[in-house]
């Protein structure tokens, strides 16, 4: 289901969980996406300081879904109260 970033960025990712949470959701819909994280073995997590965890890559066709896939994962994260919240 990977493919070459050989097309524009789509969006920027947060974290990992995010990005597993998108790759299981492009899979389901047969998204062919490239989901890269900014972490490199030279310099570790350096660059996700001002770069974001990572982004997904995909051809520009599947952008607007992708986004919206993106915002529900977001949308859903937001409204589950964390540990803290609940008690």
């Amino acid at each position: 289901m990977l493919v070459r970033p050989n097309e524009e960025r789509a969006a920027y990712l947060d974290n990992q969980f995010e990005a597993d949470l998108l790759r299981q959701a492009l899979r389901d819909e047969g998204i062919p996406a490239l989901i890269e994280s900014n972490t490199t073995t030279a310099y570790g997590d350096l660059f996700q300081a001002s770069d974001g965890w990572g982004a997904v890559y995909a051809e520009p066709k599947h952008h607007a879904r992708i986004q919206s896939l993106l915002q529900e994962i977001r949308d859903a994260a937001a409204a589950t109260p964390s540990a803290d919240e609940e008690g």
